[in-house]
């Protein structure tokens, strides 16, 4: 018998892909060439088109080129151990799942003696313990069970003879501390590999330059991008769903469940829908609302997020795979690149604020090379439409946000120094130039790197009395390592940089677990008070070690669960293109356009047809926004004096904008000014008259940071922000599993050592870093700064109003919701909108 070859395994290769009716792609074969060359490279390309196959295929063949014998290993042999080769690194557990078959499947149809295996948080306990005694040839893992795999002393020996690392999705990653993670993890995986080779794999981003630089480090290896810019798949089909009647007066979330009965037909069309929300929260109660009208569908209605236990996720997915399920109510938790052919259309509730993630979730319908892919839009206020448009429209010219990583985060070094201590220990000159091949470090200072050597081994000047903080120590051979077993074992608990609100898990009194919800909501909750979790009324019996024992409920609405990170700010490219959209659709505002050739203009969007009598009156009653001139509206209601200026630089922008321009116009005369923002503008409201003397000096860019720290409660700002860089650096332990500590122990601890930095250390870089971290994320700095230069430049339209205009109202909606009920709210706001219409006429 003739031993296999690496040309018999190609030919198997392009035989099996036959087999299947497909063909190689230019940019498949390019991808493969590329990996047996010895290239570094990132992989661009839309969702479905094959990157999985591009890259997975090259890697194979590259390693057989090397490795010829790794033909004829058993999977078994070597003592029982196979050797690892490759590692795929995914942001998603649902996504690990997807890769784990899609690898196996091609290492099976080869008939190469290899092993393909998961690790990640779902994992189970006892495969996890094999895996430490014998890794597979292949293992799919998440930036995490990384990190833990660095912390073993027996790491080095396990990890050494990777030959290539392939980072899924990477640009979900970059721009993240996960990202740093994962960059300082390759670095030492380099350090013990120089010839492994590392590929990015995305869909959606615009600085793939920026990004190949950032997975590569400063390693000395060719890099390549590659692009499939072929024609693969007709564009995306995107179709907003018009409101029956909307009114001219909108706010956040008004239209709420109404589109829920355009939304049903959707679901009678045969196959599988896929229907997104923006929050966990949205989620829950859109399930609910379908299970209610269409009860007769059952099990074939799923829903899927991050919160739910391992088991009903995987049973959703499982389903989607079969094509069973007609429709998932779904989050971020099926965002990415997961394989489910069987989707049909893609529903997207609300704007996704960002031209990228509108294309991500595209790209989950017609996943496959050749298939259009479709997604229903369906709006939560009216604006929303615009959003829609404007979104298609910079899909259709390939705009997308670009993803900007991150630059020396010291708490994630910090936790990469106990990692690689627990891992078999490091000397600090080694240690220190290999965290500078890095992108995110390439420019640490000997400074910076000293303070964190200091804080690993004695926790700095303010803590150095406490021994816990003496997390690493020197040995007399000059190697730093992790000092006791109880040190290592709270470590390894604590690794990564995902943070969050303690989670309680949510139990049946007597069956399965549900999944975990933060403790914030539950603490408001008393047993025997009903909540919406997981497509379930539960009624919370008892809380006990944190963890919510429920049984279920067959009455009440319940209250549903509230998570962090909810609400997602507008992107700046999607709020240059809303600029574009509005003031083009308010030029055609009253043209005679029946009368014109549909030869010499293209037809209305039908979000312009619906929103024109809106628009109408918003330019009959002020302006339309325009990107050659900031609006500003000035109106007088009994409340006081309001000033309603349009921006379009997103909510995030927009609070630290606000905050500053009150600042300064209370600088100019003393007064109480409050405000309100929203994605498009931001209200100020006081009781004397708002005059602005010079629009240029009270939108100048200079010294903004300085006086932003000033107008804010930048030192509350800093404490919150210090809670998450606390509990990754380690200097607050969370807890072991199933007895961890509250949310309020937490925030406690963190509290009480900020305190004492800020009184005894005030020099602390984790201090400064947290200051940065509020400007940079909480505040958007880098965006209002940009703005402000921008908005500078621009003249200023102040136009006096009599009333509140379509624009102006959902931002006194808004601030109105802040002091007083929901119920309360929710008149005020219905009958200011009937007053208004009323004014409007017809």
């Amino acid at each position: 018998m003739t031993p296999p070859s690496v040309a018999s395994v190609e030919a198997a290769l392009r035989d099996w892909m036959a087999r299947r009716g497909w063909e190689p792609f230019v940019f498949q074969e390019a991808c493969w060439e590329a990996w047996r060359s010895g290239a570094d490279g990132v992989l661009h390309a839309p969702t479905g088109v094959g990157k999985t196959l591009a890259v997975w295929g090259g890697a194979v063949l590259a390693s057989l080129d090397a490795e010829p014998e790794m033909l004829l290993r058993p999977a078994d042999g070597d003592g029982g151990s196979a050797p690892l080769r490759h590692l795929w690194i995914t942001p998603l557990r649902a996504l690990a799942r997807t890769t784990l078959e899609q690898a196996t499947e091609v290492v099976e149809a080869l008939g190469l003696p290899w092993s393909v295996e998961l690790r990640s948080g779902d994992t189970p306990s006892a495969r996890k313990a094999r895996q430490l005694q014998r890794l597979p040839t292949v293992l799919i893992t998440t930036p995490e069970s990384l990190s833990v795999l660095l912390s073993r002393r027996e790491g080095a020996r396990q990890l050494r003879g990777i030959r290539g690392v392939v980072v899924d999705e990477w640009h979900e990653l970059l721009g993240t501390k996960r990202g740093v993670q994962t960059e300082l993890g390759l670095a030492r995986l380099r350090r013990w590999n120089p010839d492994m080779q590392s590929w990015g794999l995305s869909a959606t981003l615009s600085n793939v330059d920026e990004a190949l630089d950032v997975l590569c480090g400063s390693g000395p290896r060719p890099r390549t991008i590659l692009r499939a810019d072929a024609p693969l798949a007709p564009p995306a089909r995107v179709r907003t769903l018009i409101p029956p009647s909307m009114g001219r007066f909108p706010w956040s979330g008004h239209l709420g469940l109404q589109l829920l009965d355009q939304v049903l037909p959707l679901l009678d069309q045969g196959g599988t829908t896929l229907l997104f929300t923006n929050t966990r929260s949205q989620a829950e109660l859109w399930y609910d609302a379908l299970q209610r009208a269409r009860p007769e569908l059952g099990a074939e209605l799923a829903l899927h997020h991050g919160s739910l236990g391992r088991e009903i996720r995987e049973e959703v997915e499982e389903g989607l795979r079969r094509g069973s399920l007609t429709c998932v109510v779904c989050t971020s938790s099926l965002d990415l690149g997961v394989d489910f052919p069987a989707v049909d259309r893609v529903v997207q509730v609300g704007s996704p604020k960002g031209v990228g993630r509108l294309l991500q979730r595209a790209g989950r319908s017609g996943h496959g090379p050749g298939r259009q892919s479709h997604l229903v839009a369906v709006p939560t206020h009216a604006f929303e439409m615009a959003e829609f448009a404007a979104a298609r429209e910079a899909m259709g010219q390939e705009k997308v946000e670009p993803r900007r990583p991150l630059q020396a985060p010291l708490d994630v070094l910090a936790q990469h120094l106990v990692t690689v201590a627990l891992g078999g220990g490091f000397r600090p000159a080694d240690l220190l130039a290999e965290v500078r091949t890095t992108w995110a470090y390439r420019t640490l200072k000997d400074g910076e790197w000293r303070w964190v050597m200091d804080f690993v081994t004695r926790g700095g000047s303010a803590l150095k009395a406490y021994p816990q903080y003496r997390r690493v120590v020197e040995g007399d051979d000059g190697v730093f390592r992790v000092p006791d077993l109880r040190t290592g074992r709270r470590h390894r608990m604590a690794i990564g940089t995902i943070t969050s609100d303690a989670a309680l898990t949510v139990r049946y009194l007597k069956g399965r677990t549900l999944g975990t919800i933060e403790e914030s909501f539950l603490s408001r909750l008393r047993p025997g008070e009903t909540f919406l979790f997981a497509g379930r009324r539960l009624k919370l019996v008892r809380v006990r070690e944190m963890t919510a024992w429920v049984r279920r409920s067959r009455g009440g609405k319940g209250a549903v669960p509230r998570w962090m990170g909810g609400r997602m700010p507008l992107s700046t490219e999607l709020g240059e293109r809303m600029l574009e959209v509005l003031p083009r659709w308010g030029e055609r505002l009253g043209s005679s356009r029946p009368h014109v050739p549909a030869t010499l203009e293209s037809p209305l969007d039908p979000e312009e047809t619906a929103l024109e009598e809106l628009l109408a009156l918003q330019q009959r009653w002020s302006r339309i926004p325009s990107p050659h001139f900031l609006l500003v509206e000035r109106t007088r209601t009994r409340e006081g004096h309001h000033l309603f200026v349009y921006p379009f630089l997103g909510r995030l922008a927009h609070e630290g904008l606000a905050a500053l321009l009150a600042w300064r116009l209370t600088r100019q005369k003393p007064r109480s000014v409050e405000f309100s923002v929203n994605d498009y503008g931001f209200e100020l409201l006081s009781s004397d008259l708002l005059e602005v003397a010079d629009w240029g000096e009270l939108l100048s860019p200079e010294g903004v940071a300085e006086e932003l720290l000033q107008c804010l409660n930048a030192a509350e700002l800093a404490r919150r922000q210090f809670r998450e860089i606390a509990r990754i650096a380690g200097l607050v332990f969370p807890g072991y599993p199933g007895k961890g500590k509250s949310t309020r122990q937490v925030q406690a601890s963190s509290g009480l050592i900020f305190d004492v930095l800020q009184r005894y250390d005030p020099e602390n870089l984790f201090l400064d870093q947290a200051r940065r971290e509020v400007m940079e994320r909480e505040l958007n700095i880098g965006r209002i700064r940009d703005g402000l230069i921008r908005l500078h430049r621009l003249p200023v339209e102040v136009r006096e109003t009599e009333r509140l205009t379509p624009l102006a109202f959902p931002l006194w909606a808004d601030r109105l919701h802040a002091s007083v009920s929901s119920e309360a709210w929710i008149d005020r706001v219905r009958r200011m909108a009937g007053q208004l219409e009323k004014a409007a006429g017809t």
